[in-house]
């Protein structure tokens, strides 16, 4: 049927434009990596979890991480607060950085927001989660996301 054929090819087109955003906001990001021009982590963290109303926990030793490590878990906290305002308005968000020996951590979490548990991962609009899982496994950690017992979580772990 047309109507069908016209809908796939527009959310098709839609997806492509997200995924060249995608990939511009990726290359600046990494060029400021490279360059030695991007805050730490944590005040990242701190800046984006105020601007969003959530509260931020940052465990471990803080240390550097590798500019991809750092870029991976930057991108990851932004996709998954705006996965919640979108998906979850009103929930409350906590985030978790946690420096482990070898590895970096990330979890962000939401729960009491308005829309209903899991819809995310029904929706259609993971994609910024899956190119997130993506990222974290070309790193050779894990992204894991879905609904638990409260709302909605994201889990990231790469090697830092």
């Amino acid at each position: 049927d047309l109507e069908a054929d016209r809908d796939q090819l527009l959310e098709r087109v839609v997806a492509c434009r997200g995924m060249a955003r995608e990939g511009l906001d990726g290359t600046r990001e990494a060029l400021s990596a490279l360059r030695g021009e991007m805050s730490p982590v944590e005040d990242f963290l701190r800046r984006l979890t105020a601007a969003e109303g959530a509260q931020l926990e940052v465990v471990g030793e803080q240390r550097a991480l590798t500019a991809e490590a750092g870029l991976t878990v930057r991108r990851v906290a932004q996709e998954a607060l705006t996965n919640v305002r979108k998906h979850a308005p009103g929930a409350q968000i906590r985030v978790r950085l946690e420096y482990a020996d070898d590895n970096v951590g990330l979890v962000v979490r939401d729960r009491g927001g308005r829309g209903k548990p899991g819809e995310l991962g029904q929706s259609g609009s993971g994609y910024g989660l899956l190119g997130m899982r993506e990222r974290a496994e070309l790193l050779g950690g894990t992204l894991e996301s879905g609904p638990d017992e409260e709302g909605f979580v994201v889990r990231l772990w790469v090697p830092a």
